[in-house]
């Protein structure tokens, strides 16, 4: 495993993260494949246009948030790669009914392939394993 090739990765997993909480939705086409899947919570959006509608859709309306991703594990076979890293993010919606702060922590789970721009996530998957806070920052009243 090239050093290069897992800084890369890396750093996509955290460009996912400042295209978020910039609201830089149009910067989630140099992360993911134009074909790629994400499993985000409910269901799975199929292409980065349904990746990006997806997001924006829940982040746009609040007032801020902020993504941390750690402790990678990146395994390179080719021009295939898996990757898995440790992520919480607050959120934050000063309006919402019951609570302006929603915290979740997981995990990312990512299958990534070489292209001739550098890696891209082709499928996504977060995986939930606490939560705290008031839900309705992101899915409440809106």
């Amino acid at each position: 495993m090239g050093t290069d090739d897992r800084t890369s990765i890396i750093d996509l997993t955290i460009a996912y993260c400042w295209a978020l909480d910039e609201r830089d939705w149009e910067s989630l086409r140099n992360v993911f494949l134009e074909d790629a899947s994400a499993e985000l919570g409910a269901g799975t959006e199929q292409g980065v246009e349904a990746i990006i509608r997806r997001v924006s859709g829940v982040l746009t309306p609040l007032d801020a948030s902020q993504h941390f991703v750690s402790n990678h594990q990146v395994t390179i076979d080719g021009d295939r790669a898996s990757c898995r890293c440790y992520l919480q993010a607050q959120h934050v919606r000063k309006a919402a009914t019951g609570g302006r702060n929603y915290l979740i922590a997981g995990r990312y789970e990512d299958e990534l392939l070489r292209t001739s721009v550098g890696w891209r996530i082709a499928h996504r998957r977060l995986v939930m394993t606490w939560r705290e806070g008031n839900p309705a920052v992101v899915h409440g009243d809106r």
